[in-house]
């Protein structure tokens, strides 16, 4: 990290421990706001962060590690594509987008918006490769539901909304940012996992004293490895251009990890791993939800598989290596 890479992550760390996830947007917004982190990626002469997709890495990925429960990582993606076209205030993004553009206004429907409740617009999917930015009118009709993890993901009906349509690939965004959780988050679990068989007795010993403990955390550790490094690549990919491929190998990998990862967390802790109280489970719900968000893993495995196939084995190389140092 550079100067200013440390000194974003000292103050992310610091901030997203204090609000862990019990945040809201109507109690705590306000607090990442006077940070301007929600303009993270907006150009600094239009008075924004200025920050590359590695420094996103970092606020992302320390979001996931303290299970952050406002929708910041949304709010930096729609700003980043609404800043361009004349939308202001909070943005979001969505699952999907179906319907149709006339005249500047979009007609249909927004699945999967998260915490579209008081946002002013939504990024989301308009076809392979594409996007449409919405308007959230005052006429639109919320229906709201929540993931596993009790986060919010609305599907909202919308009548003449200010629309654009974009050349902008927000799903394969979507899937770096949960990517960037992902990492975050199974290296909270991680460490939450090894705290406790080290403290936790079992036959007069300690839980890590065991070799099949040790080799499940073990394998553990290079799963969260493996997804950091993904995550990492496609932060790289992503400042150097186009990254669709780069994003969906990350999400592939991190969704792989997240299998593993939480079925060791949870089996080292046994049963107080799944209680209310604990701080494993809203890392660990989150994880499976996220896994599901913006590519699952046969989604992934079949759209990369089929490209790599048509691109012939002399090329898997130089495509897997073009954009990553």
């Amino acid at each position: 990290m550079n100067e200013q890479q440390t000194m974003l992550n000292e103050m992310t760390q610091a901030l997203f421990s204090e609000l862990g996830h019990k945040a809201t947007v109507a109690g705590e917004w306000n607090r990442v706001e006077e940070l301007g982190l929600p303009g993270l990626l907006i150009a600094d002469t239009d008075g924004g962060f200025g920050g590359s997709w590695q420094d996103a890495l970092i606020v992302f990925r320390a979001a996931g590690y303290h299970a952050l429960g406002l929708p910041l990582i949304e709010a930096v993606l729609a700003a980043h594509v609404g800043s361009q076209h004349g939308f202001d205030g909070r943005g979001t993004i969505a699952k999907a987008a179906s319907g149709a553009i006339a005249e500047g206004r979009f007609n249909g429907t927004l699945e999967g918006v998260v915490a579209g409740e008081g946002a002013s617009f939504v990024v989301a999917p308009f076809g392979q490769g594409l996007s449409v930015i919405v308007e959230l009118v005052a006429s639109s009709s919320i229906d709201h539901a929540m993931t596993v993890s009790g986060e919010g993901r609305d599907r909202v009906e919308i009548s003449q909304g200010r629309a654009v349509a974009l050349d902008i690939d927000i799903f394969s965004l979507g899937a770096f940012a949960r990517s960037a959780q992902i990492a975050g988050a199974l290296d909270a679990a991680l460490a939450i996992s090894a705290d406790y068989v080290n403290q936790r007795k079992q036959f007069g010993r300690n839980l890590a004293a065991f070799q099949a403990v040790q080799h499940n955390l073990a394998t553990f550790a290079c799963e969260a490895a493996a997804a950091n490094c993904a995550a990492s690549g496609a932060a790289q990919a992503l400042d150097q251009g186009g990254a669709a491929f780069e994003a969906g190998a990350a999400k592939l990998r991190c969704n792989i990890a997240v299998g593993i990862g939480t079925a060791i967390a949870h089996q080292v802790h046994g049963a107080i791993g799944f209680t209310e109280e604990y701080s494993l489970h809203p890392l660990t719900r989150r994880l499976l939800a996220w896994r599901s968000e913006f590519g699952n893993d046969s989604h992934w495995a079949s759209l990369l598989g089929g490209k790599l196939c048509a691109r012939g084995a002399e090329n898997f190389w130089p495509d897997l290596t073009s954009l990553t140092d």
